[in-house]
């Protein structure tokens, strides 16, 4: 048995189908409700395919995001899917910024920048309590370079001193760049492999990626994007919502309202808490000028197409319920297991169990062979959360 029979139970779905009906609505809100599991995964997965529109998904935590994120990688393909973290502790505290996150963050406006083609954007409330640069800002601090293009090596030398590259021997991390004769390493930003640029006199010869643990070349591609740490909150480049960096024709999707809101309000007092404690001999931003609270965000969703994935109904919204439910716990219990799949049979239902591998596969088809009885059900080999 493969994905593909459930994938299809969903393709059929009249729900799926009342789903995309009110995405292709502008500036509206509808609630599903009800979603249990992988269930959420399935169900965005298939919509996606169907819509020429970007997707954000705003869960209550990241740990959650993160879930979701494997779900719908298995699903669509990483290609596809983007994950948007915060990118630092604690508000004013540079030197506790993530530089992998950075990574991440910086990558997802990049795509959004370049790329034409729709994507899903995973994220969580401390993600958008941040401010980005603006998309003017962003392009104004990004060097791009083509192959053949006329440049010099010592111009992009002296554009990462600029941007606060570290010149280093050995490039390991972002923020790194090193200078061997007509080569420059760099690692951007914007990319999750540096980049390799070697140059002809003053014209970019060839661009590659490369590998930072055996620092040998890796593939040849035609154009490269060098962009800084636009997360470093001591520059003074103006900043707005990541909402306001995103297209207006995006769907949003929300686990939980209310936490949201709570989440950003909760931030953005630790944030002001923060600045009054900041030396008063050095300037610095105002929290209003990096990060968001609830009320900001808040009005800033009335403007999109808006799914809240809540349990419970409020207001006058469209509601599209899946009567999902969480499969019966039966705590390693095998006998209470193999009644509860049997109930279900009765019940008319196909039962399906996910294993991660064909071992654990093999495990339970040899655990119900034991058993007295005849046991309903079917194995599909795939990892879901």
């Amino acid at each position: 048995m493969s994905k593909q029979e459930i994938v299809n139970q969903y393709q059929k779905s009249v729900k799926v189908t009342q789903i995309l009906t009110q995405i292709q609505q502008d500036q509206n809100h509808f609630q599903i409700t009800n979603m249990v599991g992988s269930s959420l995964s399935f169900v965005i997965s298939e919509t996606f395919k169907k819509v020429d529109k970007t997707y954000l998904l705003i869960l209550n935590d990241k740990e959650e995001a993160a879930y979701l994120l494997n779900d719908l990688e298995q699903l669509l393909g990483d290609k596809n899917v983007l994950f948007y973290p915060g990118s630092y502790r604690r508000p004013y505290q540079i030197d506790e910024t993530d530089n992998a996150n950075v990574l991440l963050r910086s990558e997802v406006l990049n795509r959004i920048n370049s790329r034409k083609k729709p994507t899903i954007i995973v994220t969580y409330p401390e993600a958008l309590f941040e401010k980005v640069v603006t998309k003017k800002e962003l392009e104004r601090n990004t060097l791009k370079l083509s192959v053949t293009e006329n440049v010099s090596l010592d111009f992009v030398n002296e554009v990462l001193f600029e941007y606060n590259f570290n010149r280093v021997d050995f490039v390991t991390e972002p923020g790194d760049f090193s200078v061997r004769g007509g080569i420059i390493d760099v690692f951007s930003f914007s990319n999750d492999e540096p980049y390799r640029i070697e140059f002809f006199g003053d014209e970019v010869d060839s661009i590659r990626t490369f590998d930072i643990e055996t620092q040998l070349s890796k593939e040849k591609i035609r154009k490269a994007s060098i962009m800084p740490n636009v997360e470093n909150k001591t520059l003074q480049e103006k900043r707005e919502s990541f909402l306001k960096y995103i297209s207006s024709k995006t769907v949003i999707f929300t686990k939980n309202n209310d936490l949201l809101i709570g989440k950003l309000d909760k931030l953005f007092a630790k944030a002001e808490d923060a600045f009054r404690e900041l030396s008063k001999e050095l300037s610095h931003s105002k929290p209003a000028d990096l990060f968001c609270n609830g009320d900001f965000i808040k009005n800033q969703l009335s403007e999109f197409t808006v799914a809240s994935l809540e349990s419970y109904t409020y207001g006058n919204k469209p509601i599209i319920d899946f009567i999902t439910k969480a499969q019966p716990s039966s705590n390693k219990q095998f006998d209470l297991l193999i009644e509860n799949l049997n109930d279900y049979h009765t019940k008319g239902f196909t039962n399906y169990i996910f294993c991660a591998n064909e071992q654990q596969a093999q495990r339970f088809h040899d655990i119900f062979e034991d058993a007295k009885e005849e046991v309903h059900y079917q194995t599909i080999v795939f990892s879901l959360y």
